[in-house]
């Protein structure tokens, strides 16, 4: 489980085409929440950590959202983002490891959460909620999805259930939202839980 945390061990999927959790398109969910952002919300600094390839990323910045930072540490990825919009600002695409962005040159006013906390080893989750919390300015928010499932296997994705992800959050967030996605793509129905958290 450990090559999980291996920058190459993603690397590696994506050069093989071994990626059977890419759904192709934005998620559903996700395109509804920034579909009835208002437009002041166009300049609010978004970031995407785990973003893969990154669809979302794509949707906020084809809606007019300008201040959106997509990070990944396989380059794989990014450079195929970087392609398929050669126009976004190259300075928003960072090749980096999540863990080790610093929050005193990262502040963000929200942050997406796509396929990224179940595809880390999940004895990294605490780890996880403080680093999401030191990413977040004051009463930042945490918007998502999360798996409610047990996939009962050694390779991401990890799933969990409501009430771990309650626990592990409730020290570093307000729980707003933590409930069944109703409009989930037809392949992840009923397996998924829509999240919007606040920093504390």
């Amino acid at each position: 489980m450990e090559n999980v945390n291996q920058a190459e061990f993603w690397q590696e999927r994506y050069e093989k085409n071994s990626t059977g959790w890419d759904m192709g398109h934005v998620s559903p969910p996700l395109k509804a929440y920034i579909n009835q952002l208002p437009e002041s919300a166009k300049d609010e600094a978004i970031l995407v950590p785990g973003a893969g390839n990154a669809y979302e990323v794509g949707y906020l910045y084809e809606q007019g959202f300008t201040n959106v930072t997509l990070v990944d540490f396989a380059p794989a990825p990014i450079e195929a983002f970087a392609q398929r919009y050669p126009d976004f600002p190259s300075e928003h695409l960072i090749c980096a490891d999540f863990f080790s962005l610093s929050a005193e040159q990262y502040q963000f006013d929200w942050i997406l959460e796509q396929t990224f906390f179940c595809a880390i080893n999940p004895a990294r989750r605490d780890e996880y909620v403080q680093q999401m919390a030191n990413l977040l300015k004051p009463q930042g928010k945490l918007i998502g999805l999360l798996f409610d499932t047990d996939f009962g296997r050694e390779e991401p994705p990890f799933g969990g259930t409501k009430e771990e992800y309650q626990q592990r959050f409730q020290s570093h967030f307000g729980i707003n939202i933590m409930e069944p996605s109703y409009n989930s793509h037809p392949a992840r129905q009923g397996s998924e839980l829509f999240i919007k958290l606040r920093a504390k």
